[in-house]
């Protein structure tokens, strides 16, 4: 067996590697420096931390987050790991202590902050320990054009000078191929190795419905899922607010978390949803980078996110075990308009423009009629191979489709009379109101009430009428033009349609869900559930006696892999997955002794 291959099984408990883990770890080890992308779940951790035991010295890993820092040394250090982090949240006599371990080069891995390196009397520090290797955790706060840009993170190319035989690993969950250059340019990585893994996360399912009476949409999809941990991400603090008081209303276990909180109340309610007291979170975007929970089960978006990467990133929260995870959006067009509102107070034109394009871009991902997971594949340059992914709304139950011949004839012909009458292009809404004979001040001044297109739309709605357009861009029989608006223009495609009159078939707006068919999903592991159910009660208590999140003691994975071979006593543990050498020697005996105990009156079931 290789070295490497040794320490996974010892010091993780796993017997394979994920996609490309083999790959990265190697690059490093030979002193390469790395650009790794790896989706949420993916096993980016064990990257840096599996080649930091292969060999002599100190890997300093960079993480923007305090609670993510602890949270994988805590982990680490449960594995038999010598591990340690140092931030704000580290008081000064335990801070000098962990210092004083570093100049005696007890530890093998070491947590920091971005701007707590960039200190001058840290450089110093840095040159004096040893440090073989930088990892750089989330790695697309590097980048303007990425969903979660950091200024400190860009600072850190002085590291490259300080420490200039030191190669450096880039690492992070999402990135377009523009955030990759420039993260790879801006970190002054050297003839970069690139590992770029599938986007596809194929334990979750994707489903979209339209918002109607959002909080009662959610408290029936919990309703199903009581015991299973959640997040749902809301577009302000006041609606993560209400949404929490409500659930909490009903009795179930829901805080709220965002930036208007103090410091030590985030901490707390972060505190409690990791550690299972409080089983759903309700909230803003500024929770959730780094967050390690491994069995978070489902992710509602209870309004539209601002980009597909951000949703991407959100939605990969959960099952990140590899469990089955659902991920549900509630759209309608009142958050377009919203979003379009924030939008127009932007003054900066440039950022403007990324982010009405990246509007765009999440709104066509919900109107889609066509497989979710092609959609947010295609987004990251990745193609889906197969014309039905089975676990989204529209590949199994997909929506009907009607004769929009007539109507998209209306909506071409209208956007081709504006541009041939006025000589400039106006945007979707300004089309929408002529259709329907508005009567705006914009209208009457452009002369567009005069058009032979003016009010041919009564019979529709607004709304309706805008996911016609939307459609009609989705389609390519609409352009819209690059610039400071957002224009429409007829394409050559269009024309051709409308010359000749072509049939075009249209997709029914999104519709309520209908009763859903039950099927064995990607990622379950069948097991006996009440078993599974006994050592998670097992698992909790000694996690509460150690003062640790539940997952630290034993993830998902492991105890349903117990729930399904039933290791009664020790020996046979070996090759439960998640359980290396140290987990072994100290929970093995406690769980085998439950699990000897549900056999006494209990009989052992089969699974395929």
């Amino acid at each position: 067996m290789s070295d490497l291959l040794r320490l996974l099984q010892t010091i993780f408990g796993y017997s394979t590697f994920r996609p490309l883990q083999r790959e990265i770890i190697e690059a490093t080890l030979a002193d390469k420096d790395v650009f790794a992308l790896l989706p949420t779940g993916g096993g980016k951790s064990l990257c840096f931390q599996l080649p930091a035991l292969a060999r002599p010295g100190l890997t300093v890993v960079v993480s923007p987050l305090i609670a993510l820092m602890k949270d994988q040394v805590d982990q680490l250090q449960a594995s038999g790991v010598a591990a340690t982090f140092l931030n704000s949240s580290v008081g000064e006599k335990e801070a000098r202590s962990r210092l004083a371990g570093l100049h005696r080069g007890q530890y093998k891995l070491l947590y920091v902050a971005p701007e707590r390196l960039m200190l001058d009397s840290w450089l110093e520090n840095l040159k004096a320990w040893n440090v073989v290797a930088l990892a750089i955790d989330e790695a697309h706060c590097v980048s303007e054009w990425g969903h979660d840009f950091r200024p400190e993170y860009r600072q850190l190319a002085k590291l490259r000078e300080a420490l200039p035989g030191v190669p450096v690993m880039a690492l992070t969950a999402t990135a377009t191929g523009r955030v990759r250059d420039d993260i790879i340019k801006h970190l002054k990585l050297r003839n970069t190795q690139i590992f770029v893994a599938s986007f596809n996360r194929p334990n979750l399912t994707y489903r979209v419905i339209p918002k109607d009476q959002p909080s009662k949409q959610i408290i029936d999809f919990i309703r199903k899922r009581e015991h299973e941990s959640g997040i749902v991400y809301c577009a302000s603090r006041a609606t993560a607010e209400r949404v929490a008081e409500a659930l909490a209303g009903r009795g179930y276990a829901a805080r709220a978390y965002h930036a208007g909180l103090d410091a030590a109340e985030r901490a707390r309610n972060q505190e409690a949803f990791l550690r299972d007291d409080t089983r759903i979170m309700c909230a803003t975007i500024a929770f959730g980078m780094g967050i390690n929970k491994p069995n978070v089960r489902w992710v509602i978006h209870h309004d539209l996110p601002k980009n597909i990467e951000g949703y991407y990133q959100e939605t990969g929260r959960a099952g990140r075990d590899g469990l089955p995870g659902d991920c549900l959006l509630l759209f309608s067009a009142g958050d377009i308009a919203k979003q379009t509102h924030f939008l127009d107070e932007i003054t900066n034109k440039q950022e403007q423009e990324i982010a009405r394009a990246q509007l765009r871009q999440i709104v066509h991902y919900a109107e889609s009629a066509g497989c979710r997971r092609a959609e947010l594949l295609e987004y990251f340059g990745e193609r889906f191979p197969l014309d039905n992914c089975g676990a989204c709304d529209n590949c199994s139950e997909p929506r009907e489709t009607y004769d929009g011949t007539l109507v998209a004839q209306k909506f071409l012909s209208c956007v081709y009379r504006i541009r041939q009458n006025s000589r400039f292009g106006v945007g979707l809404n300004h089309v929408v109101e002529v259709l329907v004979g508005a009567d705006t001040e914009k209208i009457t001044r452009w002369g567009h009430d005069r058009l032979s297109t003016y009010g041919i739309g009564k019979d529709l709605s607004r709304p309706a009428w805008a996911a016609v357009g939307r459609e009609l861009v989705r389609l390519g029989y609409l352009g819209i033009d690059e610039g400071e608006y957002a224009t429409l223009n007829v394409s050559e495609e269009g024309m051709a349609v409308l010359r000749a009159r072509t049939p075009i078939t249209l997709t029914k707006p999104l519709d309520l869900p209908k009763a859903k068919r039950v099927t064995r999903r990607e990622g379950d592991v069948e097991c006996d559930e009440i078993l599974f159910d006994r050592l998670r009660t097992l698992r909790r208590k000694l996690a509460d006696e150690r003062g640790v999140p539940a997952y630290i003691v034993f993830g998902d994975t492991t105890l349903r892999a117990m729930a399904r071979s039933y290791p009664d006593r020790i020996e046979r543990m070996e090759g439960i997955p998640g359980m290396g050498e140290k987990k072994r020697a100290e929970f093995g005996q406690i769980f085998a002794d439950e699990i000897l105990i549900y056999l006494k009156t209990n009989s052992r079931q089969a699974f395929d």
